[in-house]
């Protein structure tokens, strides 16, 4: 149960999509940031930006971010749930490209504290083929990200058990964005 009363079933909205109901005011600019970061045309593929997003919410532990984003991920990459969880498994031997591997070391220092972002990890994202504005997105990717976990969990939020009851979601911010994952009826 969540540590507030959000005034909704939280098994019907999970995670995130409790506290947004109860404040659509707030949801709004969080979803505009989310569709920005995650879907908005970018150098980077949409499914790697969101396993961006899955890998910083597994290291924050954060249940239902990490299952989302998991899942709206690997339904984005050819390889699906496989490579997700490789990535999340061992980044070092993950069959990712040598890029998206200095993107994520990246996100990870991000993750610990932005501080942790050494020009040595830019340099070598750079020297991987990162661009200056992939390398940003990366940063702001990982940043929202911690405050999303937080979020969540800050709240206490309910988070479903098992991928499948992340699948739904997963099509509706595949084919629709952001904005249409929270009713405010």
């Amino acid at each position: 149960m969540a540590h507030i009363d959000l005034g909704i079933d939280e098994k019907e909205f999970p995670g995130i999509t409790g506290p947004m109901r109860y404040r659509p005011e707030t949801a709004k600019p969080l979803n505009e940031l989310a569709e920005v970061l995650l879907r908005a045309p970018n150098t980077l593929p949409a499914g790697e930006r969101e396993l961006i997003a899955a890998y910083v919410s597994g290291r924050n532990d954060c249940e239902f971010c990490c299952a989302s984003h998991s899942a709206f991920a690997a339904a984005q990459l050819d390889e699906g749930y496989d490579l997700v969880d490789q990535v999340r498994a061992d980044l070092d031997s993950a069959p990712i490209s040598a890029k998206l591997r200095a993107l994520l070391r990246i996100a990870g220092a991000v993750q610990v504290s932005g501080r942790n972002v050494t020009s040595e990890l830019v340099a070598d994202a750079r020297a991987q083929g990162a661009t200056d504005t992939e390398i940003h997105d990366t940063v702001l990717i990982a940043a929202a990200f911690c405050m999303f976990n937080r979020y969540v969990d800050g709240l206490g939020t309910f988070a479903p058990a098992g991928r499948d009851a992340y699948a739904a979601s997963a099509r509706q911010v595949v084919e629709f964005g952001y904005g249409a994952t929270v009713r405010t009826d």
